[in-house]
């Protein structure tokens, strides 16, 4: 997952593999809440991993609830509809498929409790079903706007809750407060509870899905239409044992448009999903297949590639899916006409107004947009239209996710999403994801060249991290090939020459946060002495050495980017570098550092030592025959000796933004 402050996509070009999704955000939470309120135990395979799901399972343990992990797996001991926690302060994050169904489980079970979220769910109504339940008796205050969370949930017997009349919710709004209640009447069902529908009722397939996994745990909801629902009396929750969450159709979205807009031979295929998904966002492959996508499905897997192009438009009544519907939005973009969704009017009561998101990043990137209420119409581009922008994320995962296809823009322009870390939200890992599978116009690369001690590999380090990019330790793999090299009892000469070049093509080494893994081995250490410093410097005069390190460095050249750092990086590993920096510093300040560094390690030596053995190694560095010391000819030279770290990761990321089309962020 990034954390960085933005992530720049390059151009994509096209696509292929095997995409595994994690599971759906809508289920997972429902079943954790229904397995917590049931009687048993009930162990829950393929939960999805996220913020959501994180900020539930922290409110059920808060509530007493025994979560337990069994390898993948998580063991829920349910509460039998009984709190052992009477009072609590619960933060549920944004995640309104928590927010929304413990207000009324909790409100019926008695209790005091404090619910509250970050900023925005405290914009987010709540109102409708609050209303709902104080027709009941619930006693529940807001603790801040009226009809809005934080809210404050005060006890009440269960005996005083009116349950003979129909219980009435409006429906326009969201889906969720319809399914609050579906999920919390059950623990007073004492007697048949009618729930009546006031406006027509959005979202329905999230009703379907609610009232799918009643069923599963032995609540058997009748419907008369989409406008009343009846609990029958005696409703108990029983645990189902065991219980699989799908994989998110929402989320499949992402990878179905990627498969439409850039899939070539065999397609893209889509695993965890497919056409017997009780959810209602499946729906998404009607209308990518309207725009033009060629899509087969089976019970657990789609597979998906390019068929139309450039895509059709489409005019389409979108409430059945309103969370996949965004990813249609960026689609537009590629079509032969413009393309209206119609019916969207719950976008603006999202994780932000995505109406108005969506339009407003949109026209960025060059596109004309017309929206309304309850409407967004998309104008598609010409090659020569495209934009290269800054899409502002609005801590909204869905619009992180969506505009990542704009990376796919015939202009071959590169794409910054801003606060990438905002897919946490449902899908931590769908940057990775995404870069295991599309195939880039290139992936840049930023040099960090200078002689020994000055300072390239901090330097590099927080860059990598500022950019969200990998990190290439080059001196790393010299230091590790001089440690096998003396582990295996031979000398770096050129008689060994063949024998090491041998263990460095075969080395099995890893960089696991920050530290150097060899067979599982943390080597940090043993490889930042002197002596294994004066290894590295003699393996690496060994052309075959080189010659064997050349394609492992290479390799390390993966999405979205990378920053290498050593002594030929910009020369001879990566002359097409976007980026080529040669660090320097005097001598004297390089032995400074050096014996701070040592002393701070209990090591004693002295500064004129320290000078002496700098000043030796940067000639033997420079003069040796095979990629000597040197900057590239289109380096820019950074003498830091007079610098802060923190100056020249400033100095650095001006340079690279200075090399990008889009405005300092």
């Amino acid at each position: 997952m990034f954390s960085s402050p933005f992530l720049d996509l390059p151009s994509f070009v096209a696509a292929s593999g095997v995409v595994r999704l994690p599971g759906s955000k809508s289920i997972s939470n429902r079943v954790l809440l229904l397995a917590a309120l049931a009687e048993g135990t009930t162990t829950v395979h393929d939960l999805l991993d996220s913020d959501d799901t994180r900020v539930m399972l922290d409110a059920l343990r808060a509530l007493g609830c025994q979560v337990d992990a069994t390898g993948p797996a998580l063991r829920i001991e349910g509460l039998g509809g009984r709190l052992r926690t009477p009072q609590a302060a619960l933060f549920l994050g944004n995640a309104g498929t928590a927010m929304r169904p413990l207000t009324a489980a909790l409100a019926l079970l008695g209790g005091d409790f404090e619910l509250s979220g970050v900023p925005r769910m405290h914009e987010r109504p709540i109102g409708d079903l609050v209303d709902a339940l104080t027709q009941l008796g619930c006693r529940i205050d807001y603790l801040g706007n009226p009809g809005y969370p934080p809210l404050r949930i005060h006890p009440v017997p269960p005996h005083t809750l009116s349950l003979d009349a129909p219980i009435r919710v409006r429906g326009d709004v969201s889906s969720q407060f319809l399914t609050a209640l579906l999920l919390a009447l059950p623990l007073v069902a004492t007697r048949d509870i009618v729930i009546d529908v006031v406006g027509e009722l959005i979202s329905k397939p999230y009703i379907e899905i609610t009232l799918n996994l009643l069923a599963r745990f032995g609540i058997a909801v009748r419907r008369e239409g989409w406008q009343h629902f009846t609990i029958p009396a005696g409703s108990r929750y029983r645990s189902p044992g065991e219980i699989h969450v799908e994989a998110d159709a929402s989320s499949a979205s992402y990878f179905i448009a990627l498969g439409a807009l850039a899939a070539t031979g065999d397609g893209l295929r889509i695993e965890g999903v497919g056409a017997d998904s009780i959810q209602g966002d499946i729906r998404f492959v009607e209308a990518a297949r309207a725009m033009g996508a060629q899509v087969e499905s089976g019970p657990n897997w789609l597979r998906v590639a390019r068929d139309a192009w450039p895509l059709k438009a489409i005019d389409l009544d979108a409430n059945h899916i309103p969370d996949a519907a965004m990813t249609l939005a960026v689609m537009a973009l590629y079509a032969d006409g413009p393309s209206t969704l119609r019916n969207i009017a719950s976008w603006r009561v999202k994780e932000t107004d995505r109406i108005d998101a969506m339009a407003c990043e949109l026209r960025k990137l060059g596109a004309t947009v017309e929206d309304g209420p309850d409407f967004i119409r998309v104008h598609p581009l010409a090659k020569a239209g495209w934009r290269a922008a800054s899409i502002k994320t609005y801590d909204d995962h869905r619009v992180a996710m969506c505009f990542s296809l704009a990376a796919f823009n015939p202009a071959g322009l590169p794409v910054r999403i801003l606060d990438p870390h905002c897919v946490a939200k449902t899908f931590p890992d769908y940057f990775e994801t995404l870069f295991e599978v599309i195939e880039p116009t290139g992936i840049p690369v930023i040099c960090i060249d200078g002689p020994t001690a000055s300072g390239k590999g901090t330097l590099a380090v927080e860059v990598a991290h500022a950019l969200g990019y990998h990190y290439l330790d080059s001196g790393t793999l010299y230091r590790v090939t001089g440690l096998v090299t003396r582990r295996a009892g031979l000398e770096p000469v050129p008689a060994h020459e063949a024998q090491i070049a041998a263990l460095a093509q075969a080395l099995p080494l890893q960089f696991v946060k920050g530290k150097a893994m060899l067979d599982g081995e943390d080597v940090s250490d043993a490889i930042r002495t002197e002596a294994a410093g004066m290894d590295a410097s003699r393996v690496s005069a060994l052309p075959g050495v080189r010659t064997a390190l050349l394609a492992l460095q290479q390799r390390f050249r993966q999405l979205p980017g990378l920053v290498a750092d050593g002594r030929d990086m910009g020369t001879v590993i990566f002359p097409d570098a976007a980026l080529k920096v040669f660090l320097t510093a005097s001598a004297a300040q390089r032995a400074e550092r050096r014996h701070k560094q040592l002393i701070s390690k209990g090591i004693s030596t002295t500064l004129d030592s320290l000078r002496s053995d700098l000043e030796a190694r940067d000639a033997r560095d420079s003069s040796r025959s095979v990629a000597p010391l040197k900057p590239a000819k289109d380096a820019r030279h950074l003498d830091n000796s007079q610098l802060s770290i923190a100056q020249s990761i400033e100095q650095v990321l001006d340079w690279w933004q200075a090399l990008q089309p889009f405005k300092k962020s």
